[in-house]
Formats: structure tokens, C-alpha cells, sequence
């Protein structure tokens, strides 16, 4: 998946800065959609160039100016075309499967220390997801409140699993 589309779907919610949009996909989408900071500010320069999205400097005083991006109407055309089209093949790349997958050559007490980095974190990401489980009081308001629920469920379901299937793992060391 494209960051574009991404980020044109966060400015479908509301106008962001680029400071702003960083922020709203670490609380929201991180746990399966991560991007840093440049990589956020070359997409927004490109969005703006192509059309998808168009920016508001306002100034402020002894401050540098906000540039605060909107989606135009052309970005949710595209967006709303990407969303019906179908997805691309996707071809897994995991470099920690990788390193479990050879890390044998090391030796138990390495092979140890591999899964038990991962454990802890996974059990963070498992923390700061269920933390925004918190947030989410009451019954969705919409369809597309109900779905990014959903995708919050789907990042806490795989990081549980991950827990439980590294604790196999660890069991299973001979």
C-alpha cells in the first residue's frame, strides 16, 4: 500500500499539519501502518503537487507558519477509487522470522535472547493497543467508526497471538 493513500484517508477525517499527521497515525494506525516524519512531509508535498490534497499556510505570531493540508475533491476521487480496487498480491518480508529462522547457528542462550526481545516487544505494542481500547467507550457511531475498531481488535489479536506463539517457542527449545 501506497503512504499516500494513507495519509489522503487521515485528511478524509479532518485537515492535519504534517506534525499533526504524524501523531494521528501513531495513535490510530501504527500498529500496521507506520511512516516517519519525511516520508509524511515528501507525500504531503506530493499530494499537494498531484492535486489530492491542497494546504493552508496560516501564520502565527513568533512562530514558524501552520500548514495545514486538506484532502480536495480530486484526492477523494482517488482515494474512494483506490478503496474499491483490488488488492495486490502481497509478498511477506519478516526480518525477524528470518533471524529466528537462522539464529540456531548462535545457539540456545542467542536464540533466547532473539525471542525474548521480540516478547517484550510485542507485549509493549499489546500495552499501547489495549490502552486505546480504553479510549474507545460506547458503541460506534458509523460504519467507518466500527471499522478502524476493528482494525484496533486485528493489532491486539496478532500481538496476543504473537505472545502466545513466542511463548511456544521459548518452551519448545531443546
Amino acid at each position: 500500500m501506497s503512504l499516500k493513500y494513507a495519509i489522503l484517508g487521515v485528511l478524509k477525517l479532518k485537515p492535519h499539519t504534517g506534525y499533526d499527521l504524524k501523531k494521528t497515525i501513531e495513535a490510530s494506525v501504527a500498529h500496521f501502518w507506520s511512516a516517519d516524519q519525511s516520508q509524511i512531509y515528501r507525500t504531503l508535498a506530493l499530494l499537494v503537487t498531484d492535486g489530492l490534497a491542497e494546504v493552508e499556510v496560516i501564520a502565527q505570531d513568533g512562530r514558524p507558519d501552520r500548514r495545514v493540508h486538506r484532502i480536495t475533491t480530486t484526492g477523494l476521487t482517488a482515494l474512494r477509487e483506490w478503496l474499491a480496487s483490488p488488492l495486490p498480491p502481497e509478498t511477506p518480508h519478516d526480518a525477524f522470522l528470518v533471524r529466528v529462522f537462522f539464529v540456531g547457528e548462535l545457539g540456545i542462550p542467542a536464540a533466547a535472547g532473539l525471542l525474548q526481545s521480540r516478547r517484550d516487544e510485542a507485549d509493549s505494542a499489546l500495552s499501547r493497543l489495549t490502552a486505546l481500547v480504553g479510549q474507545e467507550r460506547g458503541e460506534p457511531v458509523d460504519l467507518a467508526h466500527a471499522l478502524r475498531r476493528a482494525t484496533l481488535r486485528n493489532g491486539i489479536r496478532h500481538a496476543e497471538a504473537e505472545l502466545a506463539w513466542l511463548d511456544e517457542t521459548v518452551a519448545a527449545l531443546p
